[in-house]
């Protein structure tokens, strides 16, 4: 009998498992140097700078943010194609997508640069998360000890917003409201923090109504 509830146990931990898609950039030189991203089917995200960090980023994807990611996959079937061009062109880091189907199954590609369509809009949309993360780590890390450094840190999230390449924007906001709302900051500072706060604030509403509606 013990056997047999370990036996349903795994099997339901199996059937929970959720297909999942993972991009890895190597990149000596540039900033940062290396990172990854991973992202269940769920839109449930992780980001880390280091293949050492035990504290990766988390935030939420919408559907409409992971959506397209899965179906670009989809579309390269899942990666089990070689998506390297061959071409002479300059070094612009190892990239790899690799692709975990629900059962663990893994596939992945490794290229420096393609010239498939499907798999240039990936590489876009995974480079603007990767900048949406990393302009939450130079936030927060700003936030904490370089209260100077804010208004650049604000300044490069807005620019990201305003070119629609701001992914999950509402991670920022209990940022944006600690800054917002704290005097130990200019008050440029701290309007330009409330007004990307609202903008924000008003998305993930809009965001949040049109799921129900579904």
């Amino acid at each position: 009998m013990r056997y047999a509830l370990l036996a349903l146990l795994c099997a339901g931990g199996a059937a929970a498992a959720l297909p999942k898609l993972t991009y890895t950039r190597s990149f000596p030189g540039s900033d940062p140097a290396w990172f990854q991203i991973q992202i269940d089917h769920d839109g449930a995200l992780e980001y880390k700078e280091s293949p050492t960090d035990e504290h990766p980023v988390k935030a939420q994807l919408t559907p409409t943010e992971a959506g397209p990611l899965f179906a670009d996959a989809e579309k390269l079937n899942y990666f089990k194609s070689p998506l390297e061009s061959g071409l002479k062109v300059a070094n612009t880091g190892k990239k790899t997508f690799r692709y975990e189907a629900a059962d663990g199954t893994p596939s992945e590609a490794v290229f420096n640069y393609s010239t498939d369509e499907i798999a240039h809009d990936l590489l876009e949309r995974f480079e603007n998360i990767a900048a949406s993360e990393h302009a939450y780590l130079q936030l927060d890390s700003t936030a904490h000890y370089d209260k100077l450094g804010v208004n650049d840190a604000l300044a490069n999230i807005e620019s990201l917003w305003l070119h629609k390449q701001l992914a999950a924007p509402q991670q920022f906001i209990p940022l944006l409201t600690r800054i917002s709302t704290h005097e130990s900051y200019m008050h440029l500072v701290r309007e330009r923090a409330a007004r990307l706060k609202d903008q924000f604030q008003n998305v993930s509403a809009a965001a949040a109504a049109d799921s129900k509606s579904k």
